[in-house]
């Protein structure tokens, strides 16, 4: 796949993970060993991931993420009002409820993991953080350009300590997230709709504009 392409084309799937196809092993191993070659601050490499596909399991963790997601969702249909009837928001809103509705059917989660926990200072923070991220979105990558998709979930992690006693994760870790990964039920995606970089990128001072 052209490169420009996968970098454009790699979104956030909810709706169309094929839910009945089973995910390769060998797969998800090539796309784990893509997710290590990411840049990690200081060469330090404190990524760990856990590959659920126990259906216990994933039926327990999906117990915490439906009630987590349900109530965030009804926050955010109470907040947004007579918006929900925007086609664009009822669209996002219908995505994250069919997810919710799903989770335990999807064939694998991957769970990133680091090893420490978060210091609560943001130059800190934002270096332990970025020793995790850029991996997964290596990992996203490597799995849409092999027909696979995924989104990066944070509901869990309102309840990590129940969630880490499930999967047994050890006391002085942090988990960032849980990846639903399975194939996908369409062979290709469009660019999404952003906001033009004009709008969003300046040069030298806040509010100049790029160009």
């Amino acid at each position: 796949m052209e490169i420009d392409h996968l970098l454009s084309t790699t979104r956030a799937v909810r709706r169309k993970l094929d839910l009945e196809r089973p995910v390769e092993p060998e797969v998800l191993d090539e796309c784990l060993n893509l997710a290590l070659q990411a840049p990690t601050p200081g060469n330090v490499q404190a990524w760990r991931w856990l590959v659920v596909r126990d259906r216990t399991v994933k039926e327990r963790l999906g117990a915490i993420f439906r009630e987590v997601g349900e109530a965030y969702l009804a926050d955010r249909k109470a907040a947004a009002g007579d918006a929900v009837a925007q086609p664009s928001v009822a669209r996002a809103l219908a995505s994250g409820q069919h997810l919710i509705d799903v989770i335990e059917r999807v064939p694998v989660f991957v769970i990133p993991v680091l090893a420490g926990r978060p210091a609560g200072d943001n130059a800190a923070d934002a270096a332990f953080y970025g020793g995790i991220f850029p991996a997964v979105w290596n990992f996203q990558l490597a799995l849409r350009s092999r027909g696979l998709g995924s989104t990066l979930t944070t509901y869990h992690l309102s309840r990590e300590a129940e969630a880490a006693e499930i999967l047994g994760i050890p006391e002085g870790h942090t988990q960032a997230g849980l990846l639903p990964v399975a194939y996908t039920t369409v062979p290709d995606f469009k660019p999404a709709s952003r906001t033009p970089l004009s709008e969003v990128a300046f040069l030298d001072h806040w509010g100049t504009p790029l160009s």
